[in-house]
């Protein structure tokens, strides 16, 4: 019997599609899943609806639920770390990073503080360096360290480059970063009318800067094909919603400067170019001006939330009348058949004996992309085995501008995020900002800091940095 335990289960959604990926992988059918969170109405809920989507795709998963990050941990064979920590976690986090921006917006920097190049997705890097973040992932490996030493760790909140770099230098830990962003390159394939079958493709570099290396079709470049779409079609693209932007004028521009292909988040991760404000945005991502936005960034989180909600209120519904069929009434939640697309229960299908898996992960580079350090985590293609993990040879190489004048400066935001942490040095901060170009003194980074830092929910950042 595996056991699986789900730190911060309480996302719901995101839990119940692994749930579902467990429920439909026939040699997993009887594991046990531990449900872990600290927000106990979340955590029941999880815990209701799990049980019976089990029960509907006739698996006989076995599950528990606890509060305790020891007890979740102890005896574990796989940790999925997908937590939003707490203070963020508590009374709505995402409240806290819109009262943050606003912060930031008085003190002229738009979109926060955290809106940095390479790593324009503010959510993903708490007040520039992931304190919060950095600090549960690190709890949790010296805890499996002590209660499942062979356990592997599975790192899945954000921000995965970091978390995953700081674990793999500080502990000897088994974590593997894991993102579902590379699932872009399947709408470049749709776009262009090719059979995925006959395409040889892979993607390479850091999370949420991955590059089409090779591109094939037919045992032939594919790359003209895109080109000849570009030529001829893509002043027809449209967004279609605030995530549809794998083909924007963004995606485009940025591959004919670095010639190759961004793929998935990518591009969200450019440069000030695309981001000055919502005006650029539109221009660049389309209509809706992408997902990182003052308009569109708030509706996704209320989306959020209300889904949240009416989950937590069909658990209760459920738990009243055991007759109620989740398959029928969310059937888009609730799939029958149809697995997630995320790569977790594969990984762990393959690393425990079955079908070997070709995915998408964040290891440590050792050489696999030349020129850059051996001990960076990067994201390629990975088979997946009983016998271990085994990195797929990068050919074509990526090109030498994209490593100089993207993957570098992204690594680098990687290390100063980690140097403040380790350091714990308020001054790293400071010089983080200072070299951000919408500040124009050092008096307005020391204010906005002290402003920031001030928050109540802010007392332990406050202590970290002796404030």
């Amino acid at each position: 019997m595996v056991k699986i335990s789900i730190i911060g289960a309480g996302s719901v959604r995101y839990s119940l599609e692994l749930i579902g990926d467990i429920a439909k992988t026939e040699r997993l059918s009887d594991s046990l899943i531990c449900l872990m969170d600290i927000n106990e109405r979340r955590l029941d809920a999880i815990y209701i609806l799990a049980k019976k989507y089990a029960e509907e795709l006739d698996a006989q998963l076995k599950f528990e639920k606890t509060m305790n990050m020891e007890e979740a941990l102890e005896g574990a064979d796989f940790v999925i770390n997908t937590a939003l920590p707490y203070p963020l976690s508590h009374n709505d986090g995402f409240k806290k990073y819109e009262i943050i921006n606003k912060i930031s917006e008085r003190y002229g920097y738009y979109r926060g503080i955290d809106s940095q190049e390479f790593n324009m997705v503010s959510t993903y890097s708490y007040f520039l360096f992931s304190y919060y973040d950095l600090k549960l992932a690190l709890e949790i490996a010296h805890i499996m360290k002590k209660l499942c030493p062979d356990a592997w760790l599975l790192q899945t909140a954000n921000p995965v480059f970091e978390i995953t770099q700081l674990i793999s230098r500080q502990t000897d830990v088994k974590i593997i970063g894991f993102c579902h962003g590379f699932r872009g390159i399947f709408e470049v394939f749709k776009t262009l009318g090719l059979d995925s079958k006959e395409i040889d493709w892979q993607v390479a570099g850091v999370n949420h800067g991955i590059w089409l290396n090779r591109f094939l079709y037919k045992e032939k470049e594919a790359y003209p094909l895109l080109d000849k779409w570009i030529e001829e079609k893509s002043y027809e693209w449209e967004s279609k919603s605030p995530w549809d932007i794998q083909l924007s004028p963004a995606v485009i521009d940025m591959y004919k400067f670095y010639g190759m292909l961004p793929i998935g988040d990518t591009c969200r991760n450019g440069t000030w170019k695309y981001n000055y404000n919502l005006k650029t945005k539109k221009k660049w991502y389309g209509k809706f001006g992408g997902i990182d936005n003052e308009v569109e960034r708030p509706k996704f989180h209320n989306q959020l939330r209300k889904t949240k909600e009416k989950l937590i209120e069909l658990a209760k519904r459920v738990e009243k009348d055991p007759s109620i069929k989740l398959t029928d009434e969310y059937p888009t939640i609730f799939t029958k058949d149809k697995m997630s697309g995320e790569q977790h229960i594969p990984f762990i299908n393959a690393i425990t004996g079955g079908n070997k898996a070709r995915l998408i992960l964040n290891i440590l580079n050792k050489g696999i992309i030349s020129g850059i350090p051996d001990d960076v985590v990067v994201e390629i293609p990975v088979i997946v085995d009983r016998n271990g993990l085994y990195p797929e040879k990068i050919v074509p190489d990526l090109t030498e501008r994209i490593k100089k004048m993207y993957l570098m400066p992204r690594i680098l935001r990687m290390e100063w995020a980690l140097e403040a942490f380790i350091s714990k040095d308020k001054k790293v901060l400071e010089e983080i900002l200072v070299r951000d170009p919408r500040t124009r003194s050092f008096e307005q980074v020391q204010a906005v800091l002290d402003k920031i830092m001030a928050l109540p929910f802010h007392e332990e950042l406050r202590s970290y940095f002796k404030v």
